[in-house]
Protein backbone atom coordinates (compact mmCIF):
# COMPACT_ATOMS: atom_id res chain seq x y z
CA UNK A 1 0.00 0.00 0.00
CA UNK A 2 1.12 3.48 -0.83
CA UNK A 3 1.28 5.96 2.05
CA UNK A 4 -0.28 9.28 1.28
CA UNK A 5 3.40 11.01 0.36
CA UNK A 6 4.58 8.62 -2.08
CA UNK A 7 3.88 8.36 -5.78
CA UNK A 8 4.33 5.10 -7.63
CA UNK A 9 6.30 5.26 -10.60
CA UNK A 10 3.72 5.24 -13.24
CA UNK A 11 2.05 8.42 -11.62
CA UNK A 12 5.53 10.42 -12.34
CA UNK A 13 5.67 8.74 -16.09
CA UNK A 14 2.16 10.36 -16.35
CA UNK A 15 2.74 13.88 -14.64
CA UNK A 16 6.17 14.14 -16.96
CA UNK A 17 4.52 13.01 -20.18
CA UNK A 18 1.34 15.41 -20.00
CA UNK A 19 1.87 17.66 -22.14
CA UNK A 20 -0.61 20.86 -22.27
CA UNK A 21 -2.75 20.60 -25.68
CA UNK A 22 -5.23 21.47 -28.02
CA UNK A 23 -7.97 20.13 -29.92
CA UNK A 24 -8.73 21.00 -33.23
CA UNK A 25 -11.36 19.66 -35.96
CA UNK A 26 -9.40 17.59 -38.75
CA UNK A 27 -11.15 20.02 -41.45
CA UNK A 28 -9.11 22.61 -40.06
CA UNK A 29 -5.86 20.65 -40.02
CA UNK A 30 -6.63 19.54 -43.47
CA UNK A 31 -6.93 23.22 -44.32
CA UNK A 32 -3.68 24.50 -42.86
CA UNK A 33 -2.06 21.94 -44.05
CA UNK A 34 -2.82 22.61 -47.48
CA UNK A 35 -2.29 26.14 -47.10
CA UNK A 36 1.44 25.13 -46.15
CA UNK A 37 1.82 22.84 -49.08
CA UNK A 38 0.19 26.24 -51.41
CA UNK A 39 2.74 28.59 -50.45
CA UNK A 40 5.61 25.75 -50.94
CA UNK A 41 4.33 25.72 -54.37
CA UNK A 42 4.18 29.53 -54.57
CA UNK A 43 8.22 29.60 -53.20
CA UNK A 44 8.73 27.30 -55.85
CA UNK A 45 7.49 29.68 -58.69
CA UNK A 46 9.15 32.31 -57.00
CA UNK A 47 12.12 30.34 -57.06
CA UNK A 48 11.90 29.94 -60.79
CA UNK A 49 11.54 33.70 -61.54
CA UNK A 50 14.32 34.49 -59.49
CA UNK A 51 16.46 32.36 -61.94
CA UNK A 52 14.81 33.37 -65.10
CA UNK A 53 15.46 37.16 -64.29
CA UNK A 54 18.69 36.37 -62.82
CA UNK A 55 20.39 34.34 -66.12
CA UNK A 56 18.44 37.46 -68.29
CA UNK A 57 20.32 40.35 -66.39
CA UNK A 58 23.54 38.16 -66.47
CA UNK A 59 23.21 37.40 -70.06
CA UNK A 60 22.77 41.57 -70.66
CA UNK A 61 25.74 42.82 -68.70
CA UNK A 62 28.02 39.99 -70.51
CA UNK A 63 26.60 41.62 -73.85
CA UNK A 64 27.10 45.02 -72.62
CA UNK A 65 30.65 44.28 -71.44
CA UNK A 66 31.36 42.29 -74.94
CA UNK A 67 30.24 45.13 -76.63
CA UNK A 68 32.88 47.87 -74.94
CA UNK A 69 35.27 45.40 -75.02
CA UNK A 70 36.30 47.20 -78.78
CA UNK A 71 37.34 49.81 -76.56
CA UNK A 72 38.99 48.38 -73.90
CA UNK A 73 42.72 49.98 -75.16
CA UNK A 74 41.39 53.59 -74.71
CA UNK A 75 41.53 55.13 -71.60
CA UNK A 76 38.47 56.89 -71.67
CA UNK A 77 36.92 57.82 -68.41
CA UNK A 78 33.59 57.24 -69.23
CA UNK A 79 34.37 53.63 -70.40
CA UNK A 80 35.87 52.91 -67.00
CA UNK A 81 33.00 54.52 -65.21
CA UNK A 82 30.64 52.35 -67.13
CA UNK A 83 32.45 48.62 -66.90
CA UNK A 84 33.00 49.26 -63.38
CA UNK A 85 28.84 49.71 -62.85
CA UNK A 86 28.83 46.69 -64.77
CA UNK A 87 30.88 44.61 -62.38
CA UNK A 88 29.05 46.20 -59.43
CA UNK A 89 25.81 44.85 -60.65
CA UNK A 90 26.97 41.43 -61.40
CA UNK A 91 28.40 41.55 -57.90
CA UNK A 92 25.20 42.69 -56.53
CA UNK A 93 23.17 39.45 -58.04
CA UNK A 94 24.62 37.38 -55.61
CA UNK A 95 21.35 38.14 -53.86
CA UNK A 96 20.29 35.35 -55.86
CA UNK A 97 21.74 32.97 -54.17
CA UNK A 98 21.01 34.21 -50.79
CA UNK A 99 17.00 34.53 -51.83
CA UNK A 100 17.90 30.96 -53.41
CA UNK A 101 18.95 29.84 -49.53
CA UNK A 102 16.23 31.85 -48.31
CA UNK A 103 13.54 29.83 -50.10
CA UNK A 104 14.60 26.33 -50.14
CA UNK A 105 14.96 26.92 -46.17
CA UNK A 106 11.85 28.35 -46.00
CA UNK A 107 10.02 25.47 -48.07
CA UNK A 108 11.50 22.96 -45.48
CA UNK A 109 10.30 24.87 -42.85
CA UNK A 110 6.74 25.33 -44.18
CA UNK A 111 7.30 21.27 -45.50
CA UNK A 112 7.84 19.86 -41.76
CA UNK A 113 5.05 21.99 -40.37
CA UNK A 114 2.67 20.62 -42.75
CA UNK A 115 3.76 16.90 -41.93
CA UNK A 116 4.02 17.21 -38.25
CA UNK A 117 0.82 18.91 -38.30
CA UNK A 118 -0.99 15.70 -40.38
CA UNK A 119 1.45 13.26 -38.50
CA UNK A 120 0.02 14.63 -34.90
CA UNK A 121 -3.62 15.34 -35.76
CA UNK A 122 -4.91 12.47 -37.97
CA UNK A 123 -4.85 8.93 -37.13
CA UNK A 124 -2.96 6.60 -39.15
CA UNK A 125 -5.16 4.18 -41.26
CA UNK A 126 -4.77 0.72 -40.27
CA UNK A 127 -2.29 -0.58 -43.50
CA UNK A 128 -1.03 2.95 -43.52
CA UNK A 129 3.09 3.25 -42.99
CA UNK A 130 4.28 5.48 -40.92
CA UNK A 131 5.64 9.04 -41.88
CA UNK A 132 9.34 9.73 -41.78
CA UNK A 133 9.02 13.11 -41.19
CA UNK A 134 12.05 15.32 -41.79
CA UNK A 135 12.21 17.70 -39.32
CA UNK A 136 12.31 21.64 -39.60
CA UNK A 137 16.30 23.12 -40.15
CA UNK A 138 17.87 23.64 -36.74
CA UNK A 139 18.78 27.33 -37.24
CA UNK A 140 16.07 30.15 -38.21
CA UNK A 141 17.57 30.76 -41.39
CA UNK A 142 20.86 30.07 -43.46
CA UNK A 143 21.75 33.15 -44.42
CA UNK A 144 22.81 36.06 -41.77
CA UNK A 145 23.22 38.52 -44.67
CA UNK A 146 20.81 41.85 -44.45
CA UNK A 147 22.62 43.88 -47.14
CA UNK A 148 25.32 43.77 -50.04
CA UNK A 149 28.75 45.16 -50.55
CA UNK A 150 30.93 44.84 -53.93
CA UNK A 151 33.25 41.68 -53.06
CA UNK A 152 36.08 40.74 -55.18
CA UNK A 153 34.59 38.17 -57.50
CA UNK A 154 35.25 38.21 -61.54
CA UNK A 155 32.31 37.20 -63.29
CA UNK A 156 33.76 38.78 -66.36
Amino acid sequence: MHSPNTTSHLDHALVASHQPSVSLPVNLVADVQDALLMAMTDLKRLEGLLDHATGNLLERFSTANHALAHLAGSDNEDLLRVRHALHQAVTELQFHDMATQLIVHTGKVLQGCAWKLADEAMEPEEDEVPLDIDPTPDRPSPVTQNEMDAGSIDLF
